[in-house]
């Protein structure tokens, strides 16, 4: 797979590699997928549209969810919940495996306090309202918030690179696709600091591979309930 190489370099330099050198933050996961068992790493909306493919080496969006929000937001989410995340950087190769059209996506979420509080990034064909664009999900649908953001992204049928950066205490969200230096979408929002990192979509299909993420976890004091199985 592309950028095999890269990661691998990335993997043996661990926390003294230039990605971690850029943003001193400690290394609190990362997965090629490479075992069944990395699905217990995750919480989803439903465990059933989702499965680790150990061949291919990837977490895989692969149905639909059956899954109904409360308020109008995403259907897939598979959460990392070992941890509650901070300011961090996440890393991962993602490919959107559904048809063209302009909502086309795959989506990330941070910050998830639960079901119906949380970030997401939306990364899609077309730019409209309600797509290619950071939302907030704040107890009521989903509002975009960034202050910039480009036209859209060529998911075609290749692998493609992302980087999402977040700072708690700035507010800042960035977001990379592909070029590394130029910032496909940025936002700045204080609602949530601390919550739960992950990956899905709106109503499509996809995979990620090769996730790192580092980034600052919760303090225990501040711990307060969970995000709920559904």
């Amino acid at each position: 797979m592309q950028n095999q190489i890269f990661l691998l370099l990335l993997l043996s330099l661990g926390t003294s590699s230039l990605f971690a050198q850029s943003y001193d933050y400690p290394v609190l996961y990362r997965s090629q997928f490479n075992s069944a068992t990395a699905k217990n790493d995750f919480t989803f909306t439903d465990p059933s549209a989702w499965r680790i493919n150990t061949q291919a080496g990837t977490l895989e969006l692969f149905g639909k969810s059956q899954y109904q929000p409360r308020v109008r937001s995403p259907r897939n989410i598979a959460l990392y919940t070992k941890e509650k995340v901070g300011s961090f950087v996440l890393m991962a190769d993602v490919k959107q495996t559904g048809r063209e059209y302009g909502h086309r996506d795959m989506c990330f979420f941070f910050g998830a306090k639960d079901a119906s509080n949380f970030y997401y990034i939306h990364v899609a064909t077309k730019a409209d309202q309600n797509a290619h664009n950071i939302f907030l999900v704040n107890d009521e649908a989903r509002r975009n918030i960034a202050d910039t953001t480009t036209e859209g992204v060529d998911w075609g049928s290749d692998w493609h690179r992302i980087k999402i950066i977040r700072d708690i205490d700035a507010g800042t969200i960035e977001v990379y696709f592909d070029d590394m230096q130029q910032a496909i979408m940025t936002a700045q929002d204080k609602h949530f600091d601390y919550g739960y990192v992950g990956f899905g979509s709106f109503d499509d299909t996809g995979m990620v591979d090769n996730v790192v993420l580092q980034g600052k976890v919760m303090p225990t004091y501040l711990e307060q309930g969970f995000f709920p199985k559904n």
